[in-house]
């Protein structure tokens, strides 16, 4: 999934990224191997313990005061704490998503979590069948549908008749919201529950996709928008939906374009999304639409390098990107075009020198320099 966190500053998450970092391994040849995808949610690669420590300070001074204090989840579910609560599935640790009940033991999870199973996971009881139970879905939903969020008060005229009764308002709180979403979403995901994760982002965008209507030009409504679009390209990606993955990495990259390239974590999270969309024409033998993606990718690379020669990451990502290029010009019959690429991103890295306390930089390096001399020798 993306790299980028797009709710790190969620106010009552206390500034943290609601799933856990992972930097993603340097998958270069998409022909022999796809590490775009994992059960893992890579969501930010950025260390905010400082800022943590920050804004925790900061908002202790203030805790005298019962009006600064954040409103918290009576049932724990919060970006910044978490809880199993009465409306989760044990298995996913995430929040029901079409909901089912066991028979005869009658526990109740996901119905993709369940589905896996032949003796329920709390009781230890065959499972002898397994129906929906639409009611409890019904209260999940209202749940998200209302969490973290503030009644609206209606303006003159505009209120809704619903079944009788003037239809309810929402007005999100801050980032809260966004960040509870994906939270969910990164749980569901790495359990493999991946339609419930594409229904909690689905939600997160069109929240965002509203917030923009009334301010097009906010850069960090963008930036989230850009990075939760990017997820839902690898839910449909991970569920065999190919050209719906390419929509919302398409869709990804033009938010993220709109930004300033000096952040290296939305310049990362740009050229993966493009990198994602190469690597699937590409599977798909269109060569040189992936080479035109590969290639722009790279262009983004080259930009951030320039301005960060200094950071090892970004001539890292550089170097896979000069990879990728070359190698789909060695499919395409540019034999002597790709053994170019190829030879600068050898020069690349093994310019880079790196300390012992980036281990896993170094790790990285040897292997896409590995891959790399495996290209020339086998030309």
């Amino acid at each position: 999934m993306s790299s980028l966190c797009p709710f790190a500053g969620a106010t009552t998450g206390g500034g943290v990224c609601p799933v856990k970092s992972d930097k993603s391994s340097a998958g270069v040849c998409p022909a022999k191997s796809d590490k775009s995808i994992t059960g893992v949610c890579p969501v930010t690669g950025k260390d905010h313990s400082s800022e943590h420590k920050e804004s925790a300070d900061h908002a202790e001074e203030k805790s005298t005061d019962p009006r600064m204090v954040p409103a918290k989840c009576p049932f724990g579910y919060d970006s910044n704490t978490f809880k199993l609560g009465p409306l989760s599935c044990i298995i996913c640790q995430a929040l029901l998503h079409e909901s089912s009940k066991c028979k005869p033991c009658a526990h109740k999870f996901c119905k993709a979590c369940i589905s896996r199973f032949k003796d329920c996971p709390l009781c230890g009881a065959d499972i002898e069948d397994i129906e929906p139970d639409a009611e409890l879905q019904a209260l999940v939903d209202r749940f998200i549908d209302g969490h973290a969020r503030i009644k609206r008060s209606h303006a003159a005229g505009d209120a809704e008749a619903v079944g009788g009764k003037n239809k309810v308002i929402y007005e999100d709180v801050s980032m809260e919201r966004g960040a509870f979403l994906v939270q969910q979403a990164m749980r569901a995901f790495r359990a493999q529950n991946i339609e419930s994760a594409k229904s909690r982002l689905t939600m997160c965008a069109d929240d965002i996709r509203e917030e923009l209507k009334s301010s097009e030009d906010n850069l960090d409504l963008c930036s989230q928008l850009g990075a939760v679009l990017g997820m839902l390209g690898d839910c449909c990606r991970t569920l065999g939906d190919a050209p719906s993955a390419i929509t919302y990495y398409e869709e990804s990259a033009e938010f993220l374009s709109k930004l300033p390239t000096k952040d290296l974590e939305l310049v990362h999270t740009l050229s993966v999304s493009l990198n994602k969309i190469g690597d699937l024409r590409y599977y798909d033998g269109d060569l040189q639409s992936a080479r035109n993606y590969y290639a722009r990718s790279l262009d983004v690379r080259r930009n951030a390098v320039k301005e960060h020669s200094a950071v090892a990451s970004q001539v890292i990502d550089l170097a896979t990107s000069l990879a990728k290029v070359a190698d789909v010009d060695r499919n395409l019959g540019n034999e002597s075009t790709a053994v170019e690429g190829f030879e600068e991103a050898i020069q690349c890295l093994e310019k880079l020198k790196l300390d012992s306390e980036q281990a896993n930089l170094e790790q990285r390096r040897l292997s896409v320099l590995d891959f790399l001399h495996n290209q020339l020798v086998d030309k």
